[in-house]
């Protein structure tokens, strides 16, 4: 029964890696080992990996899907550069009063309509009922004491949807070395040299330049005149890898980390 139970905890593992809405990024995998077997669960895994944006209203306005690349855990979620993950929050530059408010603000409302036998407004789930929205009727068997909504409970969120990612090549002269990686257009040159640690520990100890010229960390790609010209090659039918931002750092013979 061990074995069993450890087999259906890694399926869920493996089939929910996440979803987004309303811009912001949910690892819901811990909901669904939570209520493993539930038929409530069934909507949930049937969106993994997608934005789910239209199951909610904004300010009473119903909202439209996003548009994602066909797996969001190919998306580089901007996450708070205090985790593990190395990868980056566009809320970090934001004050802790500023931020505190952006989650004050946040309240997402799953979308209603009237029900047709009772009149009444009810939660609008064509694509089925999900964990922790009530049934249309009374029930016995209803619980409302699990708390807060997975939707409104912030340990779930990730992170934010970056709005625009994009690839570079990131070239060691002192060992030329070439890694290719993909990062938010959101993030700092800091934030993405602390994505890089993973490539090279010693990754501090380098200058940043682009075209010759030294990158500001503090600022992002396009704030350092590395332009995100994707569109441009997709219009002249270009293969957008052979025409990477190439950014080459250079070792300054000072070891940052012993």
């Amino acid at each position: 029964e061990m074995t069993k139970s450890l087999e259906h905890k890694q399926w869920y593992q493996r089939r929910v890696r996440g979803v987004s809405f309303l811009g912001k990024v949910y690892n819901l995998t811990p909901l669904a080992e939570k209520y493993a077997g539930s038929i409530l669960l069934k909507p949930i895994l049937s969106a993994a990996g997608k934005d789910i944006s239209h199951w909610f209203l904004v300010n009473g306005t119903n909202v439209n899907p996003v548009k994602l690349p066909s797996s969001l855990s190919s998306i580089p979620a901007c996450t708070n550069s205090q985790s593990n993950i190395s990868q980056s929050s566009s809320s970090d530059a934001l004050s802790p009063k500023l931020a505190d408010k952006e989650k004050s603000d946040f309240d997402p409302q799953i979308r209603t309509h009237i029900d047709a036998k009772t009149g009444c407004e009810v939660p609008h789930t064509p694509q089925g009922r999900f964990i922790h929205i009530p049934p249309a009727y009374p029930s016995a068997s209803w619980a409302n004491d699990f708390g807060t909504p997975w939707w409104k409970d912030e340990s779930y969120c990730i992170g934010h949807l970056s709005s625009k990612t994009r690839k570079i090549r990131i070239i060691n002269t002192l060992t030329s070395q070439e890694h290719t990686i993909e990062v938010c257009g959101e993030e700092t040159l800091e934030e993405i040299l602390n994505r890089f640690y993973k490539y090279n520990q010693h990754a501090a100890s380098y200058t940043w330049k682009y075209n010759g010229l030294n990158l500001e960390m503090t600022k992002s790609l396009e704030q350092n005149g590395v332009k995100d010209e994707d569109e441009d090659f997709y219009e002249l039918n270009f293969n957008e890898e052979d025409w990477l931002p190439a950014i080459h750092i250079y070792f300054n013979d000072d070891l940052t980390e012993a």
